[in-house]
Order: structure tokens, then C-alpha cells, then sequence
């Protein structure tokens, strides 16, 4: 499991414990909802978070595969600037016996 799993987990099982904690727990209703919503709160927090750390990812992988990219593109480019070389040096060869 990658950290956005674990992270997507953690914060699911927090959410589900601390809900299950709140109903058991001997409190009057209104203690309880205020819990729950704090806890509901720090729940989407969490999430936010969790949303941010995935866009930072994202941002730098994209940057990564365009550095990849690049540098493809220019290896290529030399390979068909070499080959096209060749290929003009061998004309030229093929002429010259003509």
C-alpha cells in the first residue's frame, strides 16, 4: 500500500473509532454532538491535508516526467541528427563512385 493509502486508512480508522468512542461514552446528547462535530471537523481537516500532501505529489511528478520528457526529446534529437549525418555521408560516398 502507497503513503496515500495509508494516510486515506488512518484517517478512516481514527473517524470510526472516535465515532464508536462518542456513542459508548456516557455523555449527555448535546456533550456528545459538539464531540462529534469537533471531531467531524478534525476529521475534514485531515482530509484537507491529506488533499494537499496528494496535490504536492501530483505537482512534483508532473515536473519530474516533463524533466523526462526534455531530456528524451534532445537524446532523440541527437539520434537524428546523427543518423542523418550518416546518411548524407553515404550519399555523398555513393555519388562520388557514380
Amino acid at each position: 500500500m502507497d503513503k496515500k493509502g495509508i494516510w486515506i486508512a488512518f484517517t478512516v480508522g481514527v473517524a470510526a473509532g472516535a465515532a464508536v468512542a462518542l456513542l459508548y461514552a456516557p455523555e449527555s446528547g448535546a456533550d456528545m454532538r459538539n464531540r462529534i462535530r469537533g471531531n467531524i471537523d478534525d476529521g475534514v481537516e485531515s482530509l484537507g491535508d491529506a488533499a494537499n500532501y496528494l496535490k504536492e505529489q501530483a505537482d512534483s511528478l508532473s515536473k519530474q516526467a516533463q524533466a523526462f520528457v526534455e531530456r528524451t526529446r534532445g537524446q532523440v534529437q541527437g539520434v537524428i541528427d546523427a543518423t542523418t549525418g550518416a546518411v548524407t555521408t553515404a550519399t555523398k560516398s555513393v555519388q562520388s563512385l557514380m
